[in-house]
């Protein structure tokens, strides 16, 4: 019997509990979803927000035209495009997440399956694809409204060809890029001396035929190391010496996790008010390890239903497994300014790939880490009228919500005679604590430094609450944006900041001191979203940069 555990608590009890010193639970609604745009033009394969508060988007261009033109007649011509040579629409866009509006973008070459990362300056780089962009790099830089900024490639700068690859900004602001089809080695942007180095553990974990191993989750971690998990391992790599620290226990189950078998992962919330930061992976769902051949044959296997948990410092790591409440794949997993983890999108039987997942899950579920784990921890959210399946992605929004796109489970668009139709549509889901009942306890940022550095340097903001509650309930929180594609959100890490004081200076407004991150392996250089969390209900939240 699947357990559901659905928010019902009023708003005036809510004061109750916190005064107590407990957190509140949502209210008896699960989240509310809206439609932004019936149709944006092209598939949401890609995602990343910007610290402009605009999302690039982008799709592939390797399958005839979008459903969006290109401006003033533009068209582009790819020699080695086999189905369209003369393309004068649109596969990537930019959307404005104030406005709500968006504009098309140029792409020169095909960005199928690719990854990505934001440098500490804030422009997006952009890694492999396909075809005649396997090897591209290509960069987006925010500018002004009234400019008109763009893509720019850079052809054959990628060492090897980068097809399901995953990228990680490290501290030195450096990205590695890791694997990808038939690539079992990384390399680094911007390119380094040695170029690229083998990696045995990426063809270890790949399954003759099905692979289970690409996008593999990266997460750096405090001590500067890499985790990597592919397939059902894991390992701490020193990318620098290029040496297996460690490898971790397998995840139970023997049930793979990564693409075809899509599951999801985040690193748990770092938090500098611990003596020492004990940093924690977290996977769910993904499929049985021979569902892709079965989907194949029609036959589509429920997915994986458990979630595991990795303490990787501890000195003898073990995963603690739970159940989700329904099972999951190509899921993604987003970390919110609560701490709490979302899980959305996906299907509840088959696997990733062209036709080949049934049964979507729209429901999201939130989970709750920091709970006990004698209590149910997830918590099941209102259903979204349209399925998310393959190639669907979310992102996190400054406002709190969660931006939703996307969902081509086809070789091409197609909106006919199919169970599930190409999407272009664009949602938002906002979680509970975006309820109007929460107005009076959550906070407002009024002011804030824009720069951040290490070492704990303290950081000044000022902030309004109607009714605040007391420092216990208090806390400040960054979030680095992700680059979400294939159920990844990669570069995704969120660090509890240590509070240094509280000072009330008008009825209802405080001032905060902060400490900064520590180094910069607990937070790498760049633009992050900072939050003021009251009584588990966050501000919006404020661009900072770190470094």
């Amino acid at each position: 019997m699947i357990k559901f555990l659905l928010f019902s608590l009023s708003f005036s009890h809510v004061f109750s509990i916190v005064a107590s010193q407990a957190l509140p639970s949502y209210s008896g609604r699960n989240g509310e979803w809206q439609l932004l745009h019936d149709s944006v033009g092209i598939s949401a394969m890609h995602m990343q927000l910007l610290h402009n508060n605009k999302v690039i988007i982008f799709d592939r261009t390797d399958f005839g035209p979008s459903n969006l033109s290109l401006p003033n007649g533009i068209c582009r011509v790819g020699s080695s495009d086999a189905m369209l040579q003369t393309d004068c629409t649109a596969h990537s866009i930019l959307y404005d997440i104030v406005t709500n509006g968006f504009r098309p973008l140029m792409i020169q070459t095909d960005t199928w399956c690719s990854s990505g990362a934001v440098l500490p300056n804030g422009t997006l780089i952009q890694t492999g694809g396909y075809n005649d962009g396997d090897r591209n790099i290509r960069s987006f830089t925010p500018c002004n409204d009234e400019e008109y900024c763009n893509w720019i490639e850079f052809p054959q700068s990628l060492i090897q060809r980068r097809w399901y690859a995953s990228n990680q900004v490290l501290p030195d602001s450096r990205i590695i890029i890791v694997g990808g089809r038939r690539q079992f080695n990384y390399e680094f942007y911007p390119s380094s001396w040695n170029g690229v180095t083998f990696l045995d553990f990426l063809m270890e974990t790949n399954d003759q035929g099905l692979e289970n191993n690409l996008y593999p989750f990266l997460h750096l971690l405090p001590d500067g190391n890499l985790f990597i998990f592919a397939n059902t391992r894991s390992i701490l790599l020193d990318y620098n010496q290029n040496m297996v620290l460690k490898e971790f226990p397998k995840i139970p189950g023997d049930d793979p996790r990564n693409y075809p078998s899509s599951g999801s992962s985040v690193l748990l919330p770092l938090d500098e008010n611990d003596a020492i930061i004990e940093p924690e992976i977290m996977v769910c769902g993904g499929a049985p390890r021979d569902s892709f051949i079965q989907a194949m044959q029609g036959n589509f296997i429920r997915a994986i239903s458990t979630c595991g948990r990795l303490k990787v410092s501890v000195p003898n790591p073990s995963w603690t497994m739970e159940d989700m409440p329904m099972a999951r794949v190509m899921g993604d997993m987003i970390l919110l300014p609560t701490g709490d983890v979302l899980i959305i999108n996906g299907a509840e039987l088959g696997t990733a790939g062209w036709e080949l997942g049934r049964g979507p899950v729209t429901r999201p579920i939130i989970y709750r880490p920091s709970d006990d784990v004698s209590n149910w921890r997830f918590s099941v959210m209102s259903p979204s009228p349209r399925p998310r399946m393959y190639h669907s992605s979310a992102i996190l929004l400054t406002d709190g919500r969660i931006l939703v796109s996307g969902s081509n489970p086809h070789v091409y668009y197609n909106f006919t005679n199919v169970e599930y139709p190409t999407d272009l549509s664009m949602e938002s889901f906002s979680p509970p604590y975006l309820f109007p009942e929460y107005d009076p306890i959550r906070p407002r940022i009024l002011s804030a430094d824009e720069k951040m550095g290490y070492g704990g340097k303290l950081f000044w903001l000022s902030f309004q609450v109607q009714a605040y509650l007391t420092a216990n309930v208090l806390s400040v929180t960054i979030i680095a944006p992700s680059f979400a594609t294939h159920s990844f959100s990669m570069n995704q890490r969120m660090v509890l900041l240590k509070i240094a004081g509280i000072t009330d200076i008008a009825p209802s407004t405080y001032n905060l001191v902060v400490a900064g991150p520590s180094t910069a392996e607990i937070a790498p250089p760049g633009y992050y979203m900072l939050f003021v969390v009251h009584a588990h209900v966050p501000s919006y939240g404020r661009w900072v940069k770190i470094g």
